[in-house]
């Protein structure tokens, strides 16, 4: 991006460039231009912080439409893009926006974590961190499942970051904003089209089938929110082992069931049981991340897809999950724990036969646990 955007971008957004540089937010929320709210540590709180009028919020908004190459107007409502710090923002224009321009600017981290830091932030135990590491040596096809705000991103760029030195990883997203610390990493960005313009959209379903054809060993979707969700799931079953996407989910078993439905919006011919196998065939691990009401984000549970039972419907075991022991009361935080849940994973043997420091004993839950366990079963 040119200097001349930049420039122009960081003026038109001054009112909030202060926002922009704390590194305690995490997320700004726009409602018109006399209504700012910010996020931090997971809680939303109002600011003072205020655009002169609509007209100067909306210019700044054409400002960065225009640095991606996008408009943003009375035909094109809806702007997803970045900004020059890799930010993700996402805005809608009256009349669509009953008061005022709302935008939503998700801050790009400068800090790039691995599991030491998850660990660090109470997001993961030390066995559940070592074993996603184990499953990302052998490729486990997973799907990282969450609400929005919940950490899905952070942990794909984690785990993206864990696979072999020796493999080439393709990235997809619709706007760029993961950071894998890998290697070889390849990332494509879609392309919204512009029909006044003579561009051709370019979808996140097109750049699967090329990725495809450049000799991927594994590939990631950044979001399955469409279609693509069949693409990626022929790419985990057709020897690209290790492949993974996000899904917005609440739950394992909700995660498979939104990957099915994502299949069967485009124009696929093929039966809902065929597609509900292929799910439970492809898919093998499930992360799922969780925002609680105490603004931490976690990782609630580390589950198995173990493929469909006779009545169809998903066989889903959980490894570990996060069982909240109490609550803090000066501070309000949740007291607890990443535990096993007493299952040992079906691919446990090639933990042994690749000599991986992962003991089976990892997979007992402690003694305490197992009254919650059996109260959440």
């Amino acid at each position: 991006m040119s200097s001349v955007f930049q420039d122009a971008i960081a003026n038109l957004l001054s009112p909030i460039g202060d926002l922009l540089k704390d590194p305690a937010v995490s997320e700004i929320m726009i409602n018109g231009p006399h209504q700012i709210f910010v996020e931090k540590k997971g809680l939303v709180y109002r600011v003072p912080n205020k655009f002169a009028d609509d007209e100067s919020l909306m210019a700044s908004m054409r400002a960065v439409a225009q640095s991606v190459g996008r408009v943003i107007d009375s035909d094109n409502p809806r702007l997803d893009a970045r900004l020059p710090d890799g930010s993700r923002i996402a805005v809608v224009i009256p009349p669509m926006a009953k008061a005022g321009t709302t935008v939503a600017i998700r801050k790009f981290s400068e800090e790039k974590l691995g599991l030491k830091d998850l660990i660090n932030f109470g997001s993961l135990s030390p066995d559940g961190a070592r074993f996603l590491d184990c499953c990302m040596y052998l490729g486990r096809n997973t799907l990282v499942s969450g609400g929005t705000g919940s950490g899905k991103t952070t942990m794909l760029n984690v785990l993206g970051g864990r696979m072999p030195k020796n493999q080439r990883l393709l990235v997809i997203e619709d706007a760029a904003e993961l950071q894998i610390k890998a290697e070889h990493v390849v990332s494509f960005e879609t392309r919204k089209g512009n029909p006044e313009r003579g561009i051709k959209a370019v979808s996140i379903r097109d750049l699967m089938e090329s990725a495809l054809r450049l000799r991927p060993d594994r590939i990631i979707v950044g979001e399955v929110r469409g279609p693509e969700a069949l693409d990626l799931l022929n790419a985990m079953g057709t020897g690209h082992d290790g492949s993974m996407g996000t899904v917005h989910a609440n739950s394992p078993v909700d995660a498979c069931t939104r990957l099915e439905t994502l299949c069967l919006m485009g124009e696929t011919k093929i039966p809902p049981d065929a597609i509900r196998r292929m799910v439970g065939s492809a898919l093998q691990l499930i992360v799922q991340c969780t925002r609680y009401h105490d603004g931490g984000r976690r990782t609630s549970h580390i589950s198995e897809v173990l493929g469909v039972d006779e009545h169809g419907r998903y066989v889903v075991r959980d490894i570990f999950r996060w069982m909240q022991t109490g609550k803090d009361p000066e501070t309000g935080k949740f007291i607890g724990e990443m535990v096993a849940t007493g299952y040992v994973p079906s691919f446990f043997d090639e933990f042994v036969a690749n000599k991986l420091p992962f003991p089976k004993a990892n997979f007992k839950p402690p003694e305490w646990a197992m009254p919650l366990l059996k109260k959440a079963a």
